[in-house]
């Protein structure tokens, strides 16, 4: 659950706000360095990783999480304003962690993982993907 809420902070951090509220780049490196870790800590600790998942949970942590953060600068540079956009976003990257660590997690791992939140928001994920193709095999109709 705690990873869901990461995901969702590093989503909001880059919602559309005024030029004063808007972090310089370095401290945006630094929390984004520091919630990676935190995550990386919050799964090994969940998960009894051995030192090899470990380094696998933080390469793809690091990869995924900095993919997801350039994309929403480019939105929010962009000024764009529509959060399904954004929620796009952070769909895909949240989809590509949980690919990459199912490769990485043992059967019991990943049950734990799945009940840690990780599995209900692959649901919500899902249902978000199924109503945006429903609504595009809709509009394609007519």
């Amino acid at each position: 659950m705690k990873y869901i809420c990461t995901l969702a902070l590093l989503f909001c951090a880059w919602l559309p706000l005024s030029a004063q509220q808007r972090q310089t780049p370095e401290a945006h490196e630094k929390q984004l360095a520091e919630t990676i870790e935190n995550e990386v800590v919050r799964l090994t600790g969940l998960l009894k990783l051995e030192d090899w998942q470990v380094f696998y949970a933080d390469s793809i942590l690091n990869n995924n999480f900095r993919g997801a953060d350039e994309e929403l600068k480019r939105l929010n540079d962009a000024k764009v304003t529509n959060y399904d956009l954004y929620q796009e976003v952070s769909d895909k990257w949240t989809e590509k962690t949980y690919m990459a660590l199912r490769k990485v997690l043992t059967e019991t791992q990943w049950v734990k993982y799945n009940k840690s939140g990780a599995g209900s928001e692959k649901k919500a994920r899902d249902r978000r993907q199924a109503k945006k193709t429903n609504k595009q095999d809709e509009t394609g109709r007519h």
